[in-house]
């Protein structure tokens, strides 16, 4: 059956979200014991924890995130080891790596920071080589995880979308995948009509 890594964050009451996003509330609202059956209520934006964006969150694209494939939210992983790079820049060793249709996931080791302070202040971020490499490559999604591949104006954001390329944030665990030769990714994001969706990835090890 081959192994199964999760690379999503929990979904917590009052869990760290981007300066400036609503708060994230999850309470339980009923009982067993008074009610016969336990029931959660949970509200927040849908870019909190490990999620995806599509070209609509920065862009005047009317595609919901229910409207693609199923297939786009699944492949072949590969892992690129940026660890502790500030800039995550382009190698040539990358060329024979990344193949078109893949799902590359870029490991900083930022996930380290995940729930405190910094980890919205000081992050690393892809460069434009490497952007327009992983373009030119034609991958279908690209994983980071830290909260964002870029900061403001969010150009890197505004190019991969020209090119309906989605980005999955705040992954974890993906040191878990170093040394890997060969992974799929599952990221399949909630039927929902909207921008984002929250997400539970799974990488599975071959045999």
């Amino acid at each position: 059956m081959g192994k199964l890594i999760d690379l999503s964050h929990t979904i917590k009451h009052d869990m760290a979200v981007y300066p400036g996003d609503e708060p994230v509330i999850l309470k339980q609202n009923k009982f067993y014991k008074k009610d016969y059956y336990n029931n959660f209520i949970l509200s927040s934006g849908l870019h909190i924890g490990t999620h995806i964006d599509t070209p609509m969150h920065m862009s005047e694209d009317k595609l919901t995130i229910d409207e693609y494939p199923l297939n786009q939210f699944y492949g072949n992983g590969v892992l690129i080891n940026a660890y502790q790079e500030k800039i995550v820049s382009y190698k040539e060793e990358y060329d024979s790596l990344v193949q078109e249709n893949d799902i590359v996931l870029i490991y900083t080791g930022h996930s380290e920071y995940y729930g405190m302070k910094n980890y919205y202040e000081d992050y690393p971020i892809l460069s434009e080589r490497l952007i327009h490499f992983l373009i030119e490559k034609k991958v279908k999604l690209i994983g980071v995880d830290t909260p964002s591949p870029d900061k403001p104006p969010f150009l890197m954001h505004q190019e991969l979308f020209k090119h309906h390329i989605l980005l999955i944030e705040n992954l974890c665990n993906l040191n878990k995948l170093i040394n890997v030769k060969k992974f799929e990714v599952f990221s399949f994001p909630l039927k929902i009509k909207a921008d984002a969706s929250l997400l539970r990835v799974v990488a599975k090890i071959s045999e």
